[in-house]
């Protein structure tokens, strides 16, 4: 009799393996209205829906958020005060989080010292790499570090050692900055008659530079009181000693009406105030003021690579560690790997997978020593993601921004690759993301909306992609949206002439952009887009650049600031009351006391977050009482500052309320397609897309010729499918205004809808720099010799 077997039981699920998903309930941070979802773990998750749905705020502000609050919340006390803080975002339940790693589009740091090598450690490694293998030896690793200065010293010390003891000492420290240029690479020459009018004495107020009137603190007080000066005689007449204390003296301490202050020479201080901060985030008048009073070259020492000649000299196989950061990475990469030295192998492994890392990413076409101020927002996000590629970390959750900004549809395959490598380890990607490409790989799709602003906020769908493709939402619609080639395209009416083009990697370019029509630069992502546009483009006064950088100014700045929508308001609301326009500012003498016409209260609590509350005063309305009492059109000022542009636009259109000059900018604002924007908040909310359709309705308020030419860089970022066609009539009404437009784009949507197209390529790097064609989208399609042709021949089904 065979023997009897028991059938085996399935065992019982571990209760470890129930927390499978990342549980959000009743989130309500900024628009979001009581959104409750539940997100599958180690998935693909792409969040979709129009710009302002409410996106950021579900994945950023709430789920990334906390899951960073909390890992915060597991240091010392003492540590958390040097980490930034958070408020715990304001939703009730987040449950089955893991540690979040974001991954966004913000700008890496615009420091003249800061290069693509210092921001992924590639600098650091390579450094050791030349102090242990570099011939001649010029010492360690900070002999080759340009942000390093060299350092001599010697004198007496007290050793403290039974009796004390006078012992005499040196110290010495090989750096390897460049003294001239201080690891800079350029050096600044200041043009003297910019800076004052030497005919006049400077109680006269000689001084011509901005902000320095002949009354100020640190002119007439400083310079004119310091007994180093007379005020009172023309700068022509100071004898040579009164020049050399005027133009070089160094910072000496002066006793000026009882009080001690610095008194310096003009060009340090000069140097300091102005030619230390990076020139894209000055004000205009003070960066026209720099471009007139100061011109930058290459350091005639160090020819620019920001290191000493003991630096430059040491090197390893007739390398110079100058010569491996000008190298483009997917080269040095080739060169690392051809070193064969076992004292430093695990060195050389590191630097090879990082340098490895960057060709995967797409991005070998980039130089260690660029700075990295000079990245775009999307070269910014995947140099950030160069040090999770190889990472060994599993369950994670890798939260992204659109990863796919400033990638050619050639290079969004290789990111969606990398996207699916990352959760195959076990991860949780979360994305945000408009491109139908990108949304393609998802394992799962929330879809949020319906609208913008206050009329999103609210889960729409939920599911897969092809429960998204049949759903009724904007996103389910627009999906498989496919724009077409034009019958005919308009004829140019000049030509704007490009001549012997060398700016980075471009190769002695000729091209004529054609003017009065849609010009599209196109290319793979490193081709010379921006560097035949932004840095060869003659500059001059019909050349409008309109760019994603950052709008300088406070969390007190609000479009309605920005583009000088609150003035004509003001003037109305103090006309229509009979009172000071000043008084509907909450910048000047409307301002509640209590919190300084912010709207809130902040109460620093040291290591803990920084509790902000509303004003109770005010009620987080920014006004004093007395100021809400006044009305226009049945609505007090605090209540038009809450409306949203759209709101604004029909309010300020007709009946008591109706304001002109209000109108036409609410007009324009509503045509880029910021209509839900709210008229008070804060510019350092938007996004890089939000800020240049800002700037674009604000430029096209000006008149300027035919000639006017209109540059704009990537406009369809943060665009939702459905806004990018409201984004092409835009384009067209621009251009039949008379304005030229050159756009740089990847979205074939534009491509397929120019007048005219340049391609540059065919690769990146050394492999670009070429104009591979110029003609209609038509003859681009039919010709597909191009890697842009083949894919825009594909988009619209040719």
């Amino acid at each position: 009799m065979a023997p009897r077997t028991k059938t085996q039981q399935p065992p019982a699920p571990h209760a470890a393996d129930s927390h499978d998903l990342i549980r959000v309930h009743g989130a309500r941070e900024n628009n979001l209205k009581d959104v409750s979802i539940e997100l599958p773990k180690r998935r693909l998750t792409v969040f979709t829906g129009v710009s302002g749905s409410g996106k950021s705020s579900l994945v950023f502000a709430t789920i990334a958020a906390e899951s960073q609050r909390l890992i915060n919340e597991t240091y010392p006390a003492f540590v958390q005060g040097f980490m930034p803080t958070q408020a715990r975002p304001d939703v009730d339940v987040l449950d089955g989080l893991t540690t979040a790693i974001i991954v966004d589009q913000q700008r890496m740091g615009s420091d003249p010292r800061s290069t693509v090598g210092t921001a992924t450690d590639a600098n650091a490694m390579l450094r050791i790499l030349f102090s242990r293998l570099g011939t001649p030896h010029i010492g360690p690793p900070g002999a080759f570090a340009f942000n390093v200065p060299s350092v001599t010293a010697s004198g007496a010390i007290t050793v403290e050692r039974g009796n004390k003891t006078a012992v005499k000492a040196t110290f010495s420290r090989t750096g390897g900055m460049c003294p001239r240029c201080e690891g800079r690479g350029s050096v600044s020459d200041i043009d003297l008659t910019q800076l004052y009018d030497d005919s006049k004495s400077i109680a006269e107020g000689a001084f011509t530079i901005p902000g320095w009137k002949s009354d100020s603190w640190w002119t007439v007080r400083i310079y004119a009181d310091s007994g180093f000066l007379d005020p009172n005689k023309p700068i022509a007449k100071f004898t040579k000693k009164e020049m050399r204390d005027f133009l070089y003296r160094e910072p000496t301490k002066v006793k000026v009406e009882g009080s001690t202050l610095t008194f310096e020479g003009l060009i340090p201080k000069i140097q300091k105030s102005f030619l230390s901060k990076d020139r894209e985030s000055m004000q205009p008048h003070i960066r026209e003021f720099v471009d007139r009073a100061v011109t930058f070259a290459t350091c005639p020492e160090c020819e620019g690579t920001r290191l000493t000649e003991g630096a430059r000299s040491s090197k390893i196989n007739k390398i110079s560690i100058a010569d491996a950061c000008a190298m483009e990475i997917r080269d040095l990469a080739e060169w690392v790997r051809g070193l064969d030295e076992p004292s430093v192998a695990p060195l050389l492994e590191a630097l090879q997978q990082t340098l490895d890392s960057f060709v995967e990413i797409g991005l070998g076409y980039l130089a260690l020593d660029r700075p990295s101020g000079t990245l775009s927002g999307g070269e910014a996000q995947r140099v950030k993601m160069i040090r999770h590629l190889g990472s060994s970390l599993t369950d994670v959750t890798y939260v992204f921004d659109e990863p796919t900004i400033g990638l050619h549809p050639h290079d969004i395959r290789r990111m969606n690759d990398l996207l699916l490598r990352l959760r195959d380890k076990g991860n949780t990607v979360l994305v945000v993301e408009h491109k139908p490409e990108a949304i393609a790989i998802a394992d799962h799709v929330v879809d949020l909306g319906p609208g913008a602003g206050t009329a999103g906020g609210t889960v729409c769908f939920e599911g897969t992609l092809e429960g998204l493709r049949a759903s009724d939402t904007v996103t389910g619609r627009h999906l498989d949206d496919r724009a077409v080639l034009k019958d005919e395209v308009r004829k140019s009416t000049g030509a704007l002439e490009i001549r012997g083009a060398i700016s980075h990697n471009l190769r002695d370019v000729d091209v004529d952009i054609p003017l009065g029509v849609l010009t599209v630069i196109t290319g793979v992502a490193g081709s010379g887009k921006s560097s035949l546009v932004h840095g060869s483009i003659p500059a001059g006064e019909n050349v409008i650049s309109v760019d994603q950088s950052p709008i300088k100014g406070s969390r007190r700045s609000n479009p309605a600031t920005y583009t000088g929508l609150l003035e004509p308001i003001r003037k109305a609301f103090a006309k229509a009351n009979g009172v000071k326009p000043a008084l509907f500012s909450a910048n000047s003498e409307g301002a509640c006391p209590t919190c300084n016409g912010a709207g809130v209260i902040f109460t620093d609590l040291g290591m803990m977050a920084s509790v902000s509350s509303p004003c109770e005063d005010c009620e987080g309305k920014r006004f004093q009482a007395s100021v809400l009492d006044y009305h226009l059109g049945g609505r007090d000022i605090s209540e038009v500052l809450a409306m949203s542009v759209a709101q604004a636009e029909e309010f300020f259109g007709s009946g008591e309320a109706a304001i002109p000059a209000a109108h036409k900018i609410l007009d324009r604002l509503v045509d880029v397609g910021l209509g839900y924007l709210s008229l008070g908040q804060p510019l350092t909310t938007l996004s890089g897309g939000e800020r240049q359709r800002l700037k674009l309705a604000t430029h096209m308020a000006d008149k300027g010729g035919v000639r006017q030419v209109l540059v704009l860089d990537e406009p369809t970022t943060g665009l939702h499918l459905a806004d990018v066609e409201q984004l092409l009539g835009l384009l067209d009404r621009l251009v039949d205004s008379g304005k030229s437009v050159i756009v740089i784009e990847h979205h074939q949507a534009v491509m397929a809808h120019a007048d005219w197209i340049i391609d540059l390529g065919p690769g990146a790097g050394h492999d670009g720099g070429k104009i591979v064609f110029e003609g209609t989208p038509a003859d681009l399609v039919a010709d597909r010799s191009t890697l842009t042709g083949e894919h825009l021949a594909e988009y619209v089904g040719e």
